[in-house]
């Protein structure tokens, strides 16, 4: 492919401190002023702490209506439970995909009091024909997650998406996401397909990477908007402190291109069905 095939830097953003369900402190990436969406990811949270008192109140019942979540542990356990009856224990490795659809209550708690907690939640719009479908929890395992090395130096953990032939457990006909664990040696390479009108992005999150021809290498902890593209070049310039290579995640999705209604907990279409969803969740209809 030729040079111009391949997807820009376009700008990078730090997340930004903060806490949320109980007090829990976590960085948010997407959903915060620099970068308050990217159609159709809403919110990127990454946690990482060795503090058990920065995670141990955890997330007590909390509703959702109209977009899912997605949670990708790092390091730590956590355990999940609905009003739907669904119920699991998150491990270093696994992966939660919940689509919150027409309503659910659910809770995010520690299922440790010491050690480190670490890893991201990421909230994936649904379109509009979709916002009142029934709940769905899925919850994949460590060895459930594929791995690719479609490079010298290069190791994929597929989550949704496909690398080298090799396909992740989960699908999205409406967003069809790409979500990636991309571990990368010192100058090894890794070139990724993605359909070029594609919102995508890069989070940094151990040592540092280089982005298509850009001299400037994206560093830990910061997130690169990618510009459009048919395929994303990466390459491993740092290694992070808990590992011989850098590592992030790269994200890409179908844009919904719809309007966005959203407060807290629920996103909808318009402020009419945000209104509806607080008198259902109040009336006790989640």
């Amino acid at each position: 492919m030729s040079a111009l095939s391949s997807r820009p830097l376009e700008r990078v953003v730090r997340g930004m401190p903060t806490s949320d369900g109980a007090g829990v402190k976590l960085r948010r990436v997407i959903g915060q002023p620099q970068l308050p969406d990217l159609d159709p990811f809403l919110m990127l949270d990454e946690f990482g702490t060795e503090r058990a008192a920065d995670y141990i109140a955890g997330f007590p019942e909390h509703p959702h209506r109209g977009f899912e979540t997605v949670t990708y542990m790092l390091d730590g356990r956590m355990r999940h439970r609905d009003n739907h009856g669904n119920e699991g224990v998150l491990v270093p490795g696994s992966v939660q995909w919940m689509t919150a659809g027409r309503g659910l209550v659910h809770s995010e708690m520690p299922e440790q009091e010491h050690g480190r907690m670490r890893g991201f939640q990421l909230w994936l719009n649904l379109p509009a024909r979709d916002k009142m479908t029934p709940p769905k929890y899925q919850e994949f395992p460590p060895e459930r997650i594929p791995r690719a090395t479609p490079a010298p130096g290069v190791s994929v953990k597929v989550i949704a998406g496909q690398v080298a032939g090799v396909s992740g457990p989960i699908q999205q006909p409406a967003t069809d996401p790409t979500y990636l664990d991309v571990a990368l040696e010192p100058g090894a390479q890794f070139t990724q397909a993605l359909p070029s009108d594609y919102a995508a992005f890069l989070y940094v999150f151990e040592g540092s990477l280089a982005v298509g021809e850009e001299a400037r290498p994206v560093q830990s902890q910061e997130l690169a908007v990618l510009g459009e593209g048919a395929e994303v070049r990466l390459r491993g310039v740092s290694a992070g402190a808990d590992g011989p290579g850098a590592r992030a995640i790269l994200v890409a999705g179908r844009p919904l291109r719809e309007p966005v209604a959203r407060y807290g907990p629920f996103v909808m279409n318009t402020r009419a069905e945000l209104q509806q969803a607080f008198e259902d969740y109040q009336a006790g209809r989640f």
